[in-house]
């Protein structure tokens, strides 16, 4: 059975594009938001586990899956459900089929709230002692905030923030 489409059931003329739907599963259904892993691609495994666990404080089991080709990989537990994964790079592309290819710092950025301004001043202190590469440093924001961003040691982009209007969003 193929589902109908959302633009077919309101009587709009249908795209190109059919969408066959598993049997039982309608097309009114939605994806539940329910991430549990952010996977960052590393350039060099070691390095990144000991800026996250040495530098930042993240809790870690260390490098596991080393038996496995593609396989090792570290995690860290953020908070309750949600883990932060590092994984090499051309392991990543090798597991997806896409080429390897160099990462892009402003194709995502990872925001880290904390309670306070100077929350913010510490953690970025605390960055950048453990190697981070300052981008830009905490400052006041338009929005009434204040907030700075560093860099990883993979380049990858951390905004370091305090929002005091972050539960009204």
């Amino acid at each position: 059975m193929v589902a109908q489409r959302p633009t077919e059931m309101a009587g709009r003329k249908p795209s190109s594009k059919a969408i066959a739907f598993p049997e039982g599963m309608c097309c009114n259904r939605r994806m539940q938001p329910r991430i549990t892993v952010l996977t960052l691609g590393v350039d060099d495994l070691e390095r990144s586990v000991a800026f996250y666990r040495d530098g930042l404080g993240f809790a870690t089991q260390g490098i596991i899956g080393t038996e496995f080709e593609n396989g090792a990989v570290a995690f860290f537990e953020l908070q309750a459900g949600l883990k932060l994964a590092l994984w090499p790079r051309k392991s990543l592309a090798a597991d997806t089929g896409l080429p390897l290819q160099a990462g892009a710092a402003c194709e995502l950025s990872l925001g880290h709230n904390v309670g306070s301004a100077g929350e913010v001043d510490a953690a970025m202190a605390q960055a950048a002692a453990a190697g981070a590469t300052i981008v830009k440093p905490a400052q006041p924001t338009f929005y009434g905030g204040y907030a700075g961003y560093f860099q990883d040691p993979d380049g990858h982009l951390w905004e370091l923030v305090f929002n005091p209007g972050l539960a009204e969003l």
